[in-house]
């Protein structure tokens, strides 16, 4: 799911994306921060004794986690069940954003689970290397399977009914909990009527220029070439002036130059995965073409929308901050290391030619930081993954893709539309990670899914039509099948 996913938690909240999950910036996660009155539809924690390991049979040992249920809008007893899965981060309740509009037009529940290690739901008291070994999509997968059945269970029983009686459920997840929501259908597709995969990261990728190029593109020519020319004078800089130039950026306890030259290039990346290119390219551009310091005005824009809006931290990028094995509301930095470097990779290489980040940001870059954090045998197993899932040729039935037209996670989606894999694509100027239920442009104060803000609001909305359809369709599908079997 990030600079996820490289950012599905820059902040301790997820969607995630739950959320977004931190919706992978680089492989840090997307996260939101939000915690106003309204931002959320429920924040009460439920709690779900888990199965640690759901491949061993002789290990028995349970784990608790976190979870979350907003029933206000359920049709009792047969309404559905809408289960939000949360991504790569803390997951501190059901955020009120389009789902919940959905839920109200369909009379849906909506559950959501917090994904195993992160947040509250961790089986240890160390994240020592030897303890995430559990760590997986795979194990988060039985373990949304497991959920559901036992929340299922526990319905049956409030209603006081047979316990061979299933609400018709359907999943949703953004991100890399957007990926988690299309495997769930492909590994399970008896238990959810569809679902929704919203900017969905599917494709493992070992080396993945693209995202470096999208930005580009997105940016737009003028923006691109000031980006360019800001990223060569802070490497200049960095030899002259090393310390003064970190200082700039609040950096200085990055003492490894390629963890504050990744730093820089997540920061352009937060602007335009979110929606908010001019956030980014208004003042650099302005600054170019009035011969002013491209290097202050970028900093300028880092401490005010990259901090200040979003919360973004150099620590995130500290070394001795992710090889720390104990368990805090900022854990899920190293957690998500450690399926980038086990699993997924999205290793956001620069580009060989006309790249805008460093080219210090490379294989080796990625590798190195995989061996220093969590030992030699650790490395991403890129073809496994794709080959366990499908990457972007799932088979797979029932799933919505949706992705925004700027982001640069897209590259790792499915973008090819087939009746029962529909596809679609929300092409506008701020249309970014998980547009279609966040809305755009993407923010920490905003997550009310409200298309207004984007530049071309028919295009969200038109997008949204097909997954009303889509979601119409399939329950309408399921409840006969549900029907015949009682």
């Amino acid at each position: 799911m990030s600079s996820e996913i490289g950012l599905l938690a820059l902040l301790t909240v997820i969607l995630s994306y739950s959320t977004l999950s931190h919706g992978l910036l680089q492989p840090r996660r997307i996260s939101h921060g939000l915690s106003a009155s309204g931002k959320y539809l429920t924040t009460d924690e439920l709690w779900f004794n888990q199965t640690l390991d759901h491949y061993s049979p002789h290990d028995h040992r349970k784990f608790s986690q976190r979870y979350y249920e907003y029933l206000d809008h359920l049709r009792v007893p047969d309404g559905p069940i809408f289960l939000l899965i949360c991504g790569e981060g803390p997951c501190n309740g059901i955020p009120n954003d389009y789902l919940s509009v959905l839920a109200k037009k369909f009379e849906a529940g909506i559950v959501s689970l917090e994904h195993r290690y992160y947040g509250k739901s961790s089986p240890f008291n160390s994240l020592a290397t030897e303890n995430l070994k559990y760590l997986s999509s795979k194990q988060a997968l039985f373990d949304l399977a497991a959920f559901r059945e036992y929340y299922q269970e526990s319905l049956n029983a409030k209603l006081n009914r047979s316990g061979t009686v299933d609400n018709p459920w359907f999943f949703f997840g953004a991100s890399y909990s957007g990926a988690l929501s299309a495997w769930f259908r492909l590994k399970f597709p008896h238990l959810t009527c569809g679902s929704l995969a919203s900017s969905a990261v599917v494709r493992a990728v070992y080396e993945f220029p693209e995202f470096d190029q999208q930005i580009g593109e997105s940016a737009g020519p003028e923006c691109k070439a000031a980006l360019q020319e800001t990223n060569k004078l802070l490497e200049l800089t960095l030899k002259v002036n090393n310390k003064a130039v970190k200082a700039l950026f609040n950096a200085t306890e990055l003492n490894v130059d390629a963890d504050f030259l990744y730093l820089i290039a997540d920061a352009e990346v937060m602007a335009i995965q979110y929606g908010n290119p001019d956030k980014l390219c208004v003042p650099l551009v302005e600054a170019k073409k009035n011969g002013g310091d491209l290097v202050e005005a970028y900093a300028k824009y880092f401490r005010e929308f990259c901090v200040g809006v979003f919360g973004l931290s150099a620590k995130t990028y500290s070394r001795n901050h992710l090889l720390d094995t104990a368990v805090t509301p900022e854990s899920s930095d190293r957690l998500w290391w450690f399926q980038v470097c086990t699993e997924v990779a999205y290793f956001q290489v620069a580009p060989a030619n006309d790249s805008i980040r460093s080219h210090q940001i490379n294989t080796d870059y990625h590798l190195d930081l995989c061996k220093s954090l969590f030992g030699k045998g650790v490395y991403p197993e890129v073809d496994a993954t794709n080959l366990y899932y499908g990457g972007d040729r799932i088979a797979a039935t029932k799933i919505i893709f949706t992705n925004g037209s700027q982001d640069p996670w897209r590259h790792a989606s499915k973008q090819t539309s087939s009746p029962d894999l529909p596809s679609y694509i929300v092409n506008c100027h701020n249309c970014g990670h998980g547009s279609d239920l966040r809305g755009c442009p993407q923010s920490p104060m905003i997550i009310e899914g409200d298309s207004k803000n984007c530049s071309s609001p028919d295009a969200v909305n038109k997008v949204r039509q097909h997954i009303v359809e889509h979601i119409d369709l399939w329950l309408s599908e399921c409840r006969g099948v549900l029907r015949s079997s009682m």
